[in-house]
């Protein structure tokens, strides 16, 4: 029962600073909420980037240059004449 008190009072907080329309005690918070929203944009920015440059990058790759074939090891050029 203590869980549901405290969770009903909680509620009954929010709902007033809903009411009051003051849902930040202070500039920080407003400013914390900020600095949070921005950093949520710009890691969905960033995985949308990363989804557009998997999925398009595949498929618009279409090049007519022959692959290399790797060579193995490392050349050594102080061995060249």
């Amino acid at each position: 029962m203590a869980n549901r008190e405290e969770l009903e009072s909680t509620v009954e907080e929010v709902l007033g600073k809903l009411r009051s329309r003051r849902l930040f005690q202070s500039d920080w918070d407003a400013a914390a909420l900020a600095v949070f929203l921005i950093f949520v944009g710009t890691v969905l920015l960033l995985l949308l980037l990363v989804c557009f440059h998997c999925c398009c990058h595949r498929c618009c790759r279409r090049s007519s240059k022959p692959r290399k074939e790797k060579s193995m090891g490392v050349r050594n050029l102080a061995l060249e004449p």
